[in-house]
């Protein structure tokens, strides 16, 4: 590391590197599946790991009760004179389903090829547990914190963070800062970058239902409609060919993308077959007439997630299922609103749903997109901090997935969000195999501990 940063937290983070690692996998043993009321007690373990590694570096550090899972909070000691950075992460994570695809068990961390793979290892525990051991090295070492820091850790990000809103709001003096960072995205290609805009979400859940328990195909089929073909039906009637979503008023309020934007996307070293090879598909698909960074960051979408229904175990069974059940997700972009955008897709499928069935639509978690000023203070500090912690000049990009905190911390704090990615395009985030590279995770260490000082040069 170059001489801008304190020659013992240099030291320290090289010399702790095994200690680091070893103490992430025992955070990754954690199962702390949101998703799955049976992992709650799981959930909590993990958030009391998370409290007590904070706790041993003199932080004032707790465990915040909310309506669902708990919030970790910790804090510095707070000088008035100095900037405050609020550390951003989520302790939780995605289902590991499906197991068989695993190498490896997904709370079984593994270490190979300069990589360690486990549910939650880029999403987000490895990334968030890069900044607290930042944080560890200036405070082990004796040497003073160029800055007032303060770390929030939720346990419901992969489930939409319903409850921490609620106490963002009951806390805004408490949690207030001159910039919150979050770690919870990936490198451009082999590009350190940093995050401007993501887009936001809503989730739909449609069930048909048809005859009141399977019924014989052959007894009833041809009166009696099948709840399987009628959802497939419907569900194929939301895009066009050319893969545009064909549902009334879904791109009212779709914002116009500025030719800046457009020219900076253009310019991004974009590697086209890198993504289609990444995605283990022949050719990409969507909206073809439009740059495909530009599908991917700037246009909403409307996504099937999940199709069940009917038997399908080995061999076959012959019925008319009674039920089908298609789980919706649908990323928005700026201007859109998740209310606006659900309602409309509820509309349309309740109005090409056939009288034969009957249809329930509940919706999920929703969330905004997100779009912060690039040119910040706080955000010119994480380009200067990467650069020295990677080597290499971060670019700013946009992303397809969806942080909801982004927008409340944005409008409930006033503060600017800076998305630093210590992860890689390539690290399974929500599949099978999900893996951080260690390169990446200690870097992260060194671009964390950088950025503090940076923050302190203004």
């Amino acid at each position: 590391m170059d001489g801008d940063l304190n020659s013992p937290v240099a030291d320290y983070i090289e010399r702790e590197r095994e200690r680091f690692l070893n103490e992430l996998v025992a955070f990754l043993r954690i199962p702390s599946v949101s998703a799955d009321a049976r992992y709650k007690d799981d959930v909590r373990a993990a958030a009391e790991y998370l409290c007590a590694r904070l706790a041993e570096l003199d932080l004032k550090a707790s465990i915040e009760e909310t309506a669902g899972n708990p919030v970790v909070y910790a804090e510095s000691e707070q000088n008035p004179d100095r900037p405050t950075v609020l550390i951003y992460g989520h302790y939780d994570v995605q289902p590991p389903d499906p197991i068989d695809l695993w190498e490896s068990g997904p709370f079984e961390p593994r270490i190979a090829d300069g990589r360690i793979y486990a549910r939650g290892a880029a999403d987000d525990k490895g990334q968030l547990y890069a900044h607290v051991k930042a944080v560890e090295a200036y405070r082990k070492t004796g040497t003073p914190l160029p800055i007032n820091v303060k770390f929030i850790a939720e346990g419901e990000e992969e489930i939409g963070g319903p409850s921490l809103p609620a106490f963002i709001d009951a806390n805004l003096e408490r949690l207030k800062a001159d910039a919150v960072v979050i770690s919870d995205g990936s490198f451009f290609g082999e590009h350190p970058s940093i995050t401007y805009g993501l887009r936001g979400i809503v989730i739909l859940e449609v069930n048909v239902f048809g005859p009141k328990q399977d019924i014989h195909s052959g007894m009833y089929g041809g009166a009696v409609d099948n709840p399987a073909m009628v959802l497939a039906r419907m569900l194929a009637q939301l895009h066009d060919e050319n893969g545009t979503v064909r549902v009334p008023g879904f791109y009212d309020d779709v914002r116009v993308l500025p030719d800046e934007d457009r020219r900076r996307l253009a310019n991004l070293p974009f590697d086209e077959s890198g993504l289609t090879a990444g995605a283990g598909v022949p050719e990409l698909g969507g909206e073809k007439h439009l740059p495909v960074l530009e599908r991917l960051w700037t246009r909403p979408t409307l996504e099937i997630n999940g199709f069940t229904s009917g038997y399908s175990g080995e061999g076959s069974k012959t019925i008319i299922p009674s039920h089908a059940n298609a789980k919706l997700s649908m990323r928005l972009v700026p201007h859109q609103t998740p209310e606006t955008v659900g309602t409309c897709v509820e509309k349309f499928l309740r109005e090409i749903c056939p009288p034969t069935v009957r249809l329930e639509i509940s919706g999920g978690h929703g969330a905004r997109a997100a779009l912060v000023p690039h040119d910040s203070p706080p955000m010119q500090a994480a380009a200067r901090a990467i650069t020295k912690g990677f080597g290499q000049e971060p670019v700013f990009v946009l992303e397809g997935g969806s942080i909801p905190v982004v927008v409340d911390f944005h409008e409930r704090l006033g503060a600017p969000v800076v998305l630093m990615n210590f992860g890689k395009g390539d690290d399974n985030v929500h599949s099978p195999n999900e893996k951080l590279d260690l390169d990446h995770f200690y870097g992260g260490i060194k671009t964390s501990a950088y950025f503090l000082r940076e923050m302190a040069a203004g």
